[in-house]
């Protein structure tokens, strides 16, 4: 019997105040990492030496985040249930030698992170977000959450094929940012500016990770406030949705017969191969580690992994109503109509039949409808951080997540009720 839903309109709200609070992927996971305290957990420090207590615990690295939940009682083989995601999005990322301009603009020099739809930069009011690090070896995070710069779009006047012919633009002369006026461009001026904004002696900063976000907040949407529009969706809809359905899980103390895992990852738009990114060996080491510390030996590990079970959770297309040929005629997943299942038979998504059957269960017991999302024949299909995930690690992993419309866009649009939908079924699954 289907078990009443956990989550309601409010897990929206929240979602809302998430995205507008991570700007930068080491702005989400310290954001998740803080409702994840709120719930009992505590982190760990690789450096140091790990216990096999029971509660929550969790790791941060850069822009990713790992926390697990061991109940009473659970041995050294017992399995894992792993939500997995990623914290970036594509976005213009400020390059070393930032300051720069031309023609009395002074300016900001990026480079395109991911796949961005371009166009949707342009004439917004953009803040500037990222990590500082400093010289004696801390990092600070910045956030200048206000209209500090723009990248202006060409007058109608200047380029009167553009409505016709299309818009083309050059990611390199057409993508810069203004910030403000002069004629004297002067290196270190940018770097200068944050140290002041986030109250450090000048000259404190030696590195830095910055990308530009747009500052407009998320809003519902819709004559009846059905809709949900905002940045960063992809994929810190499904980050934090995982938060909440492991704090959720861990509230239910003993009784867990798997150990509920979050993992969310960097990287994942330029390829996952990093030292935060699902193809780097965070994942695989957290999960070891766990073992050895609850007294397990490599046999165990080789038993608690035969048994995992990962939903790699990531948002997906919903049907366009504009270009409804675009996608399989036979598969049109619609907003608020539940999470999706993905399904790729070349195996750019995980998904398998045992797969289906494990998210199959997991709505059921939840209460949640499923969709299932497979890409039109003639057009290439994305991929995920799940077949990584399965081909690493040799997990069994299931390709879910939400269908939205303008993914890649700066300003994504769901329904209201998928992400409390995704949240319920996520934490039926770490449940188990």
């Amino acid at each position: 019997m289907s078990e009443p839903p956990r989550f309601d309109r409010g897990h929206t709200d929240d979602l809302m105040s998430f995205l507008a609070a991570s700007p930068t992927p080491y702005h989400a996971v310290a954001n998740a990492a803080e409702r994840l305290e709120k719930a009992g957990f505590r982190q760990v420090a690789e450096t140091d030496a790990w216990d096999g207590t029971a509660g929550g615990k969790y790791l941060l690295r850069g822009g990713a985040i790992v926390a697990w939940y061991v109940p009473e009682g659970a041995e050294a083989h017992t399995p894992f249930r792993i939500v997995g995601a990623h914290t970036d999005s594509p976005n213009l990322r400020v390059k070393p030698r930032p300051d720069s301009g031309a023609h009395g603009w002074r300016q900001v020099a990026v480079e395109i992170y991911g796949g961005p739809l371009l166009n949707s930069w342009l004439d917004r009011d953009l803040g500037l977000a990222g990590r500082l690090s400093l010289r004696d070896g801390t990092t600070r995070l910045v956030d200048v959450d206000r209209p500090l710069l723009r990248v202006p779009q060409l007058a109608i006047h200047l380029d009167r094929a553009v409505n016709s012919d299309g818009l083309k633009l050059d990611k390199q002369r057409h993508m810069q940012p203004v910030w403000g006026l002069g004629e004297d461009v002067r290196d270190g001026d940018l770097i200068a500016f944050l140290e002041e904004t986030a109250g450090l002696p000048n000259g404190s900063v030696t590195g830095w990770d910055l990308m530009v976000h747009p500052v407009e907040p998320p809003a519902y949407l819709g004559r009846d406030r059905e809709l949900v529009a905002g940045p960063r969706m992809d994929n810190l809809l499904s980050v934090h949705a995982g938060t909440a359905a492991l704090a959720a899980a861990a509230g239910r103390g003993s009784g867990l017969p798997s150990i509920p895992v979050l993992a969310a990852f960097d990287h994942e738009e330029n390829g996952s191969q990093s030292d935060t990114g699902a193809d780097g060996p965070l994942l695989g080491t957290v999960l070891e580690r766990s073992v050895h510390a609850r007294g397990g030996s490599l046999e165990d590990r080789a038993r608690a992994l035969a048994g995992t079970v990962c939903l790699s959770s990531d948002t997906g297309h919903a049907v366009h109503p504009n270009y409804a040929e675009r996608h399989d005629p036979t598969h049109h997943p619609r907003v608020d109509g539940g999470p999706i299942l993905k399904v790729n038979v070349n195996n750019r998504y995980a998904t398998d039949g045992s797969g289906r059957a494990v998210f199959a269960a997991a709505c059921e017991k939840a209460g949640v409808p499923f969709q299932t999302f497979v890409s039109n024949n003639a057009m290439p299909c994305g991929t995920t951080i799940g077949p990584i995930t399965a081909a690493r690690h040799g997990i069994r992993t299931v390709d879910i997540g939400v269908a939205i419309l303008s993914m890649h866009s700066v300003r994504e649009l769901c329904g209201a009720k998928d992400p409390f939908l995704l949240a319920n079924a996520l934490t039926a699954f770490l449940e188990g």
